[in-house]
């Protein structure tokens, strides 16, 4: 079965969206929205709660980022028969996009997210 369009930038977005930033305060309870700088990003999770709470926030929004991304260059790959075509390159890029899109506009968080560097940075 061949992945679609709408599979790809759904999962990306779905798995973009996820609030790493804003679970790793809440569990520490405090309301990132409210304190630093109100980003729910990596920066403000370092800035709020220190680095190692900080670092590990970007790590998981790198691997947001990347995760999703190399799965969907695994599916395109076992579909393609030689080098990707044009529009499988385009496929797997709007997989890619749609992650960041989904961090920088979570819908969860009334399309307020963080900046998406480091989820771009995974993809």
């Amino acid at each position: 079965m061949e992945p679609t369009w709408i599979q790809f930038v759904l999962v990306g977005y779905l798995v973009g969206s996820i609030p790493f930033g804003l679970l790793i305060a809440k569990s520490r309870g405090v309301d990132l929205r409210a304190s630093g700088s109100g980003n729910v990003g990596a920066t403000n999770v370092g800035r709020t709660l220190g680095k190692k709470w900080g670092l590990l926030c970007f790590v998981l929004d790198v691997l947001k980022g990347f995760a999703p991304t190399f799965y969907f260059g695994v599916l395109i790959a076992q579909q393609a028969n030689g080098p990707l075509a044009a529009t499988q390159q385009t496929l797997w890029l709007a997989g890619g996009c749609a992650t960041i899109l989904g961090h920088v506009f979570p819908v969860w968080l009334k399309f307020k997210g963080g900046k998406g560097v480091a989820t771009s940075l995974g993809v």
